[in-house]
């Protein structure tokens, strides 16, 4: 467990100095929280069935930080690992090889958590950001939808010759995902086709759940969110852990 910590501490230290990493998740949600809000404002507004552009976007915002976290971040640093011989080497010390993937799975998700966190704290200092559900519940949900796109992620870092496919693939999944699953722009504002597509796409999902049970939603109104993360998460794990390869 001590070289765990060790590890992990490290990972932390490395993950806050790439800026880019940093950016995407510490940053970027809050950069769209602030443009938004000075232009909306947080007023109830019946386009967003009486609620404020602020409580809306908040949770939403989140998915954010997970996509950009699980399939940019991961499968950049995994393969950047692999094609430096860095895993090689971690295979080759006491470390076991759980460890290894652990470390890198717990400094992602802190780092993800962080970041909402942040997000929270702007938008209730800022606009008075208003919470109608149970925050155990949010909490969960939002660690299932990270963990279930950290799956993605290190399919994708799995897979991947080396680190320039890997930052390709994930791009071409996480845009995609950012602007047609209401991430970024509420799905009130999308036309009837956009909105059927986004039906089709994952972090549309993540966006569903986290607004649902932010608004104080029965976690049964989202047993559809809640099984399409989950089978993300198992699919996604046990492709990954029979491709993934240490050099």
């Amino acid at each position: 467990m001590k070289g765990f910590w060790k590890l992990a501490g490290m990972e932390a230290l490395l993950y806050l100095r790439e800026p880019i990493a940093s950016f995407f998740t510490m940053v970027f949600p809050i950069l769209l929280l602030f443009l938004f809000g000075s232009i909306y404002g947080n007023k109830p507004n019946p386009f967003y069935g009486g609620r404020g552009m602020v409580d809306v976007s908040t949770p939403a915002y989140m998915a954010i930080i997970i996509g950009s976290t699980a399939l940019m971040s991961i499968p950049i640093a995994i393969s950047t690992y692999r094609e430096r011989g860095i895993l090689r080497r971690f295979r080759a010390t006491p470390l076991r090889p759980a460890a290894v993937l652990g470390a890198e799975i717990s400094v992602h998700l802190v780092m993800t958590l962080l970041g909402a966190a942040l997000l929270v704290v702007a938008a209730r200092l800022v606009y008075g950001l208003h919470f109608g559900g149970n925050a155990a519940l949010v909490f969960l949900a939002l660690v299932l939808s990270t963990l279930s796109f950290f799956s993605v992620g290190f399919l994708v870092a799995s897979l991947a010759p080396n680190a320039r496919v890997a930052n390709l693939v994930g791009m071409v999944l996480y845009f995609p995902n950012l602007f047609l699953s209401g991430a970024t722009f509420p799905t009130e504002m999308f036309p009837p086709t956009i909105k059927a597509i986004g039906n089709f796409v994952p972090m549309t999902h993540i966006v569903r759940l986290l607004q649902g049970l932010w608004f104080g939603d029965p976690v049964g109104r989202h047993l559809t969110e809640i099984v399409v993360l989950g089978g993300l998460l198992v699919v996604g794990a046990i492709i990954s852990a029979l491709t993934f390869r240490w050099e």
